[in-house]
């Protein structure tokens, strides 16, 4: 602990903080996108992003001493065994443009991304960037599609002539981007120690909230009210104001019960993920029940070594459709890579889960709640939706396992990980 809250910054945090909100920025780049301006770039705002990003995050790599926990190897050399069963699994497939799309995403971008979260969790400075900047491109994010509703540019469901595949997608990041920030302000409430601080956090919690209900994806509305159900508590409850906690949770639930009360009339109109939470048969409109069938059946057909890498939409009859996948990171590992890929995959992401429990029992309360804020809405849309090609589903796995990095100065030692080597 510093003894002087007045210590000159060193001059490395300011490279680990730019190199957080850069992160950060990749990670929500494909939500960025639907601000018109960004969208309107010559130049693919993700690859902008990455340019940007990785250059910041190699330094703040190479310029620290690195604390590991033990407790992250197994899950980490799983994933490294998990990439090399999909490339093997790849070599007997029949698919070809889906298996071209997919395959580098997972072995190529995926260890950078999942590189990426290990150093921005790992360091206490680009954690607080990286929170920032999902802050700012959320509230952004929000903002610029409050006023495309407004303005008719854009529409709920999507324009007539729309791609609806794309824009599936487009509302799903757009609403994880916006329940990620509503969680993280939630959290600067809980951590307010003035009143007028405390109202300005609470007041962004609640119109970001309301942000995340205008896209109309379910998972971010399960995934925001986690959040709000878990953050806030564990860090009152750190803090000793139990009270505070209650009523918290007491009023979520009073704000759940108006949003039920109030459904189908004038006051949720814009809110269509409330609409399509609370519509009936919700499972089976979207479509998810038919494929978690479908997987499970190929997957009992080509045990132990499953259908390829890619299979799973020619074998289920959809052609080379990459939107026809799973719809479920488990099922997926499942039916394209058979009992190893599926166990190498429980290892790695399970793993992950495991060390955040483990860990998380003697990190700091701060890094750990800003932690589960960023992986809990990605956790849920991992059971419902995407592939393993998702980006953003390694970078989240990298941030969970980085509560077992501790960027050090040299002589420090980490309270709840040890030193390697």
């Amino acid at each position: 602990m510093r003894a002087d809250g007045r210590q000159a910054v060193p001059p490395h945090d300011a490279l680990a903080w730019l190199a957080g909100v850069s992160g950060a920025l990749l990670h929500l780049a494909g939500a960025l996108k639907s601000i018109p301006l960004i969208g309107a770039l010559p130049i693919d705002f993700t690859v902008f992003s990455a340019a940007l990003a990785l250059p910041l995050l190699a330094l703040c790599a190479i310029t620290r001493r690195w604390v590991v926990a033990p407790e992250i190897g197994l899950p980490l050399a799983a994933i490294g065994v998990l990439w090399l069963w999909l490339v093997l699994a790849g070599c007997w497939s029949a698919s070809g443009a889906v298996l071209a799309a997919k395959l580098p995403e997972i072995t190529l971008v995926g260890p950078i991304m999942l590189f990426a979260g290990l150093v921005v969790a790992g360091d206490d400075t680009a954690l607080r960037g990286f929170c920032a900047g999902v802050l700012g491109a959320g509230a952004a994010v929000a903002l610029s599609l409050a006023n495309n509703l407004a303005q008719g540019s854009v529409a709920l469901g999507g324009l007539p002539d729309a791609d609806p595949e794309k824009w599936r997608i487009a509302y799903q990041v757009t609403g994880l981007a916006i329940a990620m920030a509503a969680a993280l302000a939630a959290l600067h409430w809980a951590e307010a120690r003035g009143a007028l601080t405390g109202l300005f956090w609470l007041s962004a919690t609640l119109a970001l909230a309301l942000g995340a209900l205008l896209p109309g994806g379910r998972a971010a509305l399960v995934a925001l009210g986690l959040c709000l159900a878990c953050g806030p508590p564990l860090m009152l409850l750190r803090q000793q104001k139990r009270g505070q906690a209650v009523l918290w949770l007491l009023g979520l639930l009073c704000l759940a019960g108006g949003a039920a009360l109030f459904m189908g009339t004038e006051v949720t109109q814009h809110a269509r993920a409330l609409e399509r939470f609370f519509a009936p048969n919700t499972l089976e409109s979207s479509g998810r029940l038919p494929l978690w069938g479908t997987a499970l059946a190929l997957a009992g057909q080509t045990m132990p070594f499953g259908l390829d890498t890619g299979g799973f939409s020619l074998a289920a009859g959809f052609g080379e459709w990459r939107g026809r996948h799973p719809h479920n990171l488990a099922l997926e590992a499942l039916a394209e890579a058979g009992l190893p890929g599926f166990t190498l995959w429980l290892i790695a992401f399970g793993g992950a889960s495991w060390v955040v429990w483990r860990l998380g029992r003697t990190a700091p309360s701060w890094r750990v709640a800003r932690i589960l804020m960023l992986c809990l809405p990605m956790a849920v849309t991992l059971q419902v939706s995407t592939d393993l090609g998702n980006r953003m589903a390694w970078l989240t796995l990298g941030l969970a396992l980085g509560l077992g990095l501790r960027a050090e100065a040299p002589g420090k030692e980490a309270l709840h990980v040890r030193a390697l080597g």
